[in-house]
């Protein structure tokens, strides 16, 4: 028996997203043939937890509001660094060393991510009470 090339194991990865978007194609296609589309004066209200929308939708926000989301964004993604390192710390090595390494590793960069935090902290950004604009 001949062994078929190696691009063959990818077949049943294929059959399955073909199938995947053919369904979910399927359905949506399904639903916007079958579905009723009466488009009355309640359906195109707009609804806020039963609350009238009050202003413009497309108001500005400050920048302050995207610089915390993306800090916090950042200092998630740091302090889900540390939860591997925490779960091997006591698995390295303390022969050799690799224990004392990985502790001052560690080290090292919480010192970064201090820094970060206090050079954001006397720029100014987490402090919402005054009207710089400066950063």
């Amino acid at each position: 028996m001949q062994p078929h090339p190696y691009s063959w194991n990818y077949i049943p990865l294929l059959l399955q997203i073909i199938a995947a978007v053919g369904l979910s194609a399927g359905i949506a296609l399904i639903s916007w043939f079958i579905g009723r589309h009466r488009n009355t004066k309640t359906k195109l209200a707009a609804y806020e937890c039963g609350v009238p929308a009050e202003g413009d939708a497309r108001g500005r926000f400050s920048v302050r509001f995207y610089m915390v989301a993306m800090l916090f964004i950042l200092f998630d993604v740091e302090a889900v660094f540390m939860f591997p390192w925490a779960i091997i710390y006591r698995k390295l090595p303390a022969i050799t060393g690799w224990r004392l390494f990985g502790f001052w590793e560690m080290v090292v960069y919480l010192g970064f991510l201090l820094v970060g935090f206090f050079y954001i902290w006397k720029k100014g950004v987490l402090d919402w009470a005054s009207d710089k604009s400066d950063f």
